[in-house]
């Protein structure tokens, strides 16, 4: 069975990168409780102006605790290079904490939270790579397609956070 899984997981990074354009410009291709009694967490997050998806996501995690400025960078890519954030793991939008941990795509809020409450060693932040329907800012009716949402690392290196297999779970 765990077989099985981490076959889809690697499915789902692979291909990820398949769906990124749907949310791109030119040149953009080269509910946590805590959060939300405590002072809202500061977001900057980097996004094409022409996403809609990334508006819906910033709305979402404003929602939830967070504050975000917006900032529509000429080099998006360039942003995430910068940041250390491969390409197989990359989405529409990018949030950065004033602490330089970084969200990459549709990571719902509550996780963003948890993170934030307890950052790994070594982490770089978290994400969920290409744009799954359902997922926070991706809201389709009643479509919801399961994701990972990866743990980043300075390093490199990789894994499983949590797997999202029902759309209540990211709320």
């Amino acid at each position: 069975m765990k077989l099985g899984k981490n076959w889809v997981f690697a499915g789902l990074v692979a291909g990820s990168a398949l769906v990124l354009t749907a949310c791109s410009d030119s040149e953009a291709q080269s509910s946590s409780t805590s959060a939300e009694a405590s002072a809202p967490v500061a977001l900057d997050v980097y996004k094409s102006p022409t996403c809609g998806c990334c508006e819906s996501w910033i709305e979402h995690a404003d929602k939830h605790g967070f504050e975000s400025a917006i900032h529509h960078p000429q080099d998006l890519n360039g942003v995430k290079d910068d940041l250390g954030i491969a390409p197989r793991f990359r989405s529409c939008h990018t949030a950065v904490t004033q602490d330089g941990y970084a969200f990459e795509g549709h990571v719902p809020a509550k996780l963003v939270q948890r993170f934030l409450d307890n950052p790994p060693e070594g982490a770089l932040g978290l994400a969920v790579p290409g744009m799954p329907a359902g997922s926070p800012g991706m809201e389709m009716g009643d479509r919801f397609d399961p994701y990972p949402v990866v743990l980043l690392y300075k390093d490199g290196r990789f894994e499983l956070y949590e797997e999202i297999d029902k759309q209540e779970m990211q709320y």
